[in-house]
């Protein structure tokens, strides 16, 4: 089976030059854990939830807030992007993106077509409950 057949479609992109202001914002807002960055439209870099806590300053939003620690949220997501992105096309197998989790241990693998643009996005979750499903039509 296709990892099309499981994947996100609705992806929130950025670009480069956006602040951790915005991307925070961002993730609030939609409940996303990973945002792809783009380039002209291509892929260039992936930044996780996890990638702007580790960014931005502790305390934030806190009694104990300064003036620097405001000034985190001034950085550019290309300064902390992953810029080495693992990708699959649409037509890769599930199997193909399991292999992937486990040989490069990435929480998210961007779908792109054949001139690098976003289509999609699949996480662990994802693979996960489409595991379940399965599992489930068996018991029964």
């Amino acid at each position: 089976m296709a990892i099309a057949s499981i994947m996100t479609k609705r992806v929130v992109s950025v670009h480069m030059d956006d602040s951790l202001h915005t991307l925070r914002e961002l993730f609030s807002a939609t409940g996303f854990h990973h945002l792809l960055v783009v380039h002209d439209n291509k892929l260039v870099g992936v930044i996780s939830d996890r990638d702007l806590l580790k960014a931005v300053s502790p305390f934030l939003d806190t009694m104990g807030e300064r003036t620097k620690d405001r000034a985190t949220l001034d950085k550019k997501a290309h300064q902390i992007m992953t810029r080495d992105v693992i990708s699959l096309p649409p037509h890769a197998s599930i199997f193909k993106a399991i292999a992937m989790f486990n040989e490069f241990g990435v929480s998210c693998l961007p779908i792109v077509d054949e001139n690098n643009h976003p289509v999609g996005i699949v996480s662990w979750r994802d693979v996960m409950c489409f595991m379940e499903s399965r599992v489930a039509s068996k018991k029964m």
